[in-house]
């Protein structure tokens, strides 16, 4: 039994079988072309990889080499599609503990590489590909922020396991100084402390949830919703624009929505 997730490999698997494999990227990285309906789209997913060089990057955390080849596979589609009229949709498939902690991964510049990575989704969505993230297991830390979370829309499966958050419960116990009973009682009151996806869908985040049968292995049943849900996002950037706005308008969201039109007003 591996003591690392197998939900990111096993979707990008069942939602890229018959796609083009892209070389030339580290082993921690899966990257396909293929289609979705008519829809050309590059899927992309974070994988552990157990021979990592960097050992602190070998259970499906996003460390350097992972945010410089994620950069590099988004680089390549705007490159490759800047001319083209329909431009290929970019299918994140989110399944990532968090960034890779460690003294070589801090001296080598981590932060730039994670950097690089938000900003090649970031310009990929500006210039003019649809983004989306699907998660389908831990959507951690800076790990999520350079793979997952600059998506045009966001879809997350419904599972205890599916969780958006800036640190593991540990971890933001000990920053917190509260035992992990403490903050999981902190977090039935308040949502961005917690780590359920309603809670985190509680924040507008989420442009859809979607229930599997299977969700660390999916079912021929669960490959169709799911294709289905991504082709509806795909086309909804399309008719709905590639901006975030769609994020503000949840209850939760209120007070974020009032703060931009104060700014707006003012500038």
């Amino acid at each position: 039994m591996s003591s690392y997730s197998l939900r990111g490999l096993n979707w990008f698997n069942a939602l890229s079988a018959g796609a083009k494999p892209v070389d030339g990227l580290p082993s921690s990285l899966k990257v396909a072309d293929g289609v979705l309906g008519d829809q050309p789209v590059r899927f992309i997913a974070v994988v552990a990889d157990p021979d990592n060089r960097f050992v602190r990057a070998r259970n499906g955390e996003v460390g350097l080499l992972e945010g410089w080849g994620l950069a590099k596979a988004v680089d390549d589609v705007i490159a490759a599609d800047t001319d083209k009229p329909h431009k290929r949709a970019l299918v994140a498939i989110v399944d990532v503990p968090s960034q890779a902690y460690g003294r070589r991964e801090e001296a080598l510049g981590i932060h730039q590489a994670l950097a690089g990575a938000a900003d090649s989704y970031a310009r990929a969505r500006l210039a003019g590909h649809a983004v989306i993230g699907l998660l389908v297991g831990k959507a951690m830390s800076g790990a999520f922020l350079a793979h997952g979370y600059q998506a045009n829309r966001l879809i997350a499966l419904r599972d205890p396991g599916v969780m958006v958050h800036a640190m593991g419960k540990a971890s933001a116990a000990r920053v917190t100084l509260r035992s992990v009973e403490e903050l999981e009682a902190l977090a039935a009151s308040v949502p961005p402390m917690a780590y359920d996806i309603d809670s985190y869908a509680s924040l507008g985040l989420l442009w859809e949830t979607l229930s599997v049968e299977q969700i660390e292995q999916p079912t021929t049943a669960d490959l169709a919703r799911v294709t289905e849900c991504l082709n509806l996002a795909i086309d909804d950037v399309a008719t709905s624009g590639r901006d975030l706005s769609s994020r503000l308008g949840a209850t939760n969201r209120s007070a974020s929505s009032t703060v931009r039109e104060l700014l707006r007003a003012q500038w």
